[in-house]
């Protein structure tokens, strides 16, 4: 037990090496993207876009608005 709680903590640490990113030795990136004008780079690959990871808004209730009835609600029968 006492091995596991040593030997954790190395593991994670060397889960979150991502300096320097470059392709193996004798590879290559992946190929462009269809319809972009250049390949992108390494750390154009990892950065995540705005629909990856979206902005939060904080502003739920700025634009509410009473709900029409719903004429079709009705009770069972």
């Amino acid at each position: 037990m006492k091995q596991l709680l040593i030997f954790a903590p190395l593991a994670l640490a060397g889960c979150g090496s991502a300096v320097g990113l470059k392709p193996p030795p004798g590879g290559t990136l992946p190929p462009a993207p269809y319809g972009a004008s250049a390949q992108p780079t390494p750390t154009q690959l990892v950065t995540p876009t705005p629909q990856q990871r979206p902005q939060r808004s904080d502003e739920l209730l700025t634009n509410a608005q009473e709900r029409r009835a719903d004429e079709f609600d009705l009770p069972p029968e």
